[in-house]
């Protein structure tokens, strides 16, 4: 399997993007204001890059007044999910963002907005040309993992038929790989699928 930048990234198609600004306007993470500072102060990479170019809107509704239609779009998915916390949800802009929407760092930008959208599960902005590419990238996965219990239940009944050690330590090794790759999607929810 390739890594990362090889596999999703490589094939992510950027010429979906409206470049409407949207998805630099406002911004969200799954971790809250006081989270994120914590961990900049751990000089944890991701936070302090993140921290670095997005400033927090001072409330929901200020960010509402910048794009509702996005933050609330945001809130009904996460609550459709059970992961709401108002307490926790902190909205941010992009500092370098410029009226005509490109970016003012485009070419010093960092991994984080070379990597937008960075997983199929990324939240978009409503008519985001990446919307479509997205649904069908999660249903790919979806179906990878669909695949993999599949196989898995099917060596479950070779098990049950073989005694042999050597066979059973082969039986042992794939289920091994197959059982990481459901966990890899768990954050995802791929052991409901």
């Amino acid at each position: 399997m390739g890594s990362y930048e090889d596999t999703y990234l490589a094939k992510r198609p950027q010429e979906l993007c409206h470049m409407c600004g949207r998805c630099c306007r406002v911004v969200t993470t799954s971790k809250s204001y006081e989270e994120l500072k914590a961990l900049q102060a751990q000089n944890d990479i991701g936070a302090c890059e993140f921290l670095k170019i997005f400033e927090p809107y001072p409330s929901i509704e200020a960010a509402r007044k910048v794009d509702k239609e996005l933050v609330d779009n945001v809130i009904n998915l996460l609550k459709e999910d059970g992961n709401y916390d108002e307490s926790k949800m902190t909205f941010y802009g992009c500092k370098y963002l410029q009226d005509d929407n490109l970016c003012s760092i485009y070419e010093e930008r960092p991994v984080l907005c070379r990597h937008c959208p960075s997983t199929p599960w990324s939240i978009v902005p409503p008519g985001c040309g990446f919307e479509g590419w997205l649904f069908m990238e999660r249903e790919n996965a979806k179906q990878k993992v669909r695949k993999a219990k599949e196989d898995l239940l099917e060596l479950q009944l070779l098990k049950q038929k073989k005694t042999d050690e050597e066979f059973l330590k082969k039986v042992a090794s794939v289920e091994h790989k197959i059982l990481n790759t459901i966990e890899l999607y768990k954050k995802y929810g791929s052991y409901d699928w």
